[in-house]
């Protein structure tokens, strides 16, 4: 029985310590116990991304959830322009709606695929460096935007548009990560 509870114990710590690790930024250390973003930053500033496709409103969107996941995800605090350590920029570049079924008989939408794309650049304020540019990154997502076959009403497009959004904002996010 104690050795049970030991076993337990032990299986707990280590799947503790698993969870906890991540790449580090030296890749011949391995992994490391900590974060795995630069912990010489501290602050980064998120001005509203500028919108060069035909869908307007998704660059306050797509910057609120950048910074959201900045605020749950990274060690960073979102500050203004002027006083923060880097500023991350960008441009929602395209955004593009693919048909890929349709119902018989009616021909009407059944699944659409949404790809958002967009570029950005990661600048440090101190240095004037470009810490990360990237272009055409992209995230795409499926929704459902016409009745389906039982008649019941699809999703209305701010959700895939909403989903692609979220999933862009967590990709670029994690583009921030210290290199390993």
């Amino acid at each position: 029985m104690i050795a049970a509870a030991r076993v337990i114990r032990a299986g707990l710590l280590a799947t503790l310590l698993l969870a906890t690790a991540g790449c580090a930024s030296n890749p011949h250390k391995g992994y490391v116990f900590g974060s795995t973003y630069d912990s010489s930053v501290r602050t980064i500033a998120v001005p509203v991304f500028d919108n060069a496709s035909y869908t307007p409103g998704l660059e306050r969107t797509l910057t609120e959830a950048i910074i959201k996941r900045i605020q749950s995800s990274t060690p960073w605090r979102i500050v203004g322009r002027s006083s923060a350590d880097t500023v991350l920029t960008g441009t929602i570049e395209d955004v593009r709606y693919e048909q890929l079924t349709r119902t018989r008989g009616t021909g009407f939408v059944q699944e659409q695929m949404l790809t958002l794309s967009a570029g950005f650049t990661w600048r440090d304020n101190r240095t004037g460096e470009t810490r990360v540019r990237r272009e055409h990154f992209s995230a795409t997502t499926t929704f459902t935007p016409a009745r389906g076959l039982d008649g019941e009403p699809g999703e209305r497009v701010e959700i895939g548009q909403r989903a692609a959004v979220d999933e862009l904002a967590r990709a670029i996010v994690a583009e921030l990560r210290s290199d390993f």
